[in-house]
C-alpha cells in the first residue's frame, strides 16, 4: 500500500470477493457529528431526560450525558440533578475540558446531586449527567438556576 492511497482512505471494509472504500474527509466528519453532539440548554434552564446505554460510555461501566450552556464570568450557578432511578453525579466542564466543579450525593442526604460554583471565565460550559459507578440510569431532572446576590 502507498502513503498516497494510506492517506485517502480511512479504511477498507473487505467483503468476500469484494473491496468497499470509503473517504477520509467525508467519513470522518459524518462520523465526528453523530459521535458527540451535546444537548443545548433549553431557555427555562430545566430538563427532564433519561440516561441510558445508548449514551456515552463512562469507561466505567456506566454512561454520562452532555449538555452546552452558555455562561458570563461573575455568573454564580446552581446546578440540580435529581433521579429516583440512579445514583446521580453532576460534573461542569470549561471549553478547554478542565472540571470546574464537580457534585455526587447533595447536602440533604440522598443520591441526588447539588454543584454550586462561581464563573471565573465567560462562554461556553458542558454540563455531564452521570450515574455513579455501573448504578445504571433511568429518568432524571437537571436544573441550571444562576444566583443572584440579595439586594
Amino acid at each position: 500500500m502507498t502513503n498516497a492511497f494510506a492517506a485517502r482512505f480511512s479504511y477498507a471494509l473487505f467483503v468476500p470477493a469484494t473491496v468497499l472504500l470509503l473517504g477520509l474527509t467525508t467519513a470522518t466528519a459524518r462520523a465526528q457529528n453523530r459521535l458527540y453532539n451535546p444537548i443545548p440548554v433549553p431557555q427555562g434552564n430545566e430538563i427532564s431526560d433519561t440516561l441510558s446505554e445508548n449514551d456515552i460510555p463512562t469507561g466505567e461501566g456506566g454512561f454520562s450525558r452532555d449538555y452546552i450552556t452558555n455562561l458570563e464570568a461573575g455568573d454564580q450557578v446552581a446546578i440540580d440533578l435529581v433521579s429516583e432511578q440512579f445514583d446521580s453525579i453532576v460534573k461542569l466542564i470549561a471549553a478547554d475540558g478542565s472540571t470546574v466543579a464537580e457534585n455526587d450525593d447533595g447536602p440533604d442526604g440522598t443520591t441526588n446531586s447539588l454543584l454550586f460554583s462561581r464563573i471565573t471565565e465567560s462562554g461556553q460550559y458542558i454540563i455531564r449527567v452521570r450515574a455513579f459507578g455501573e448504578t445504571g440510569g433511568g429518568k432524571f431532572t437537571l436544573k441550571v438556576t444562576r444566583l443572584k446576590p440579595v439586594q
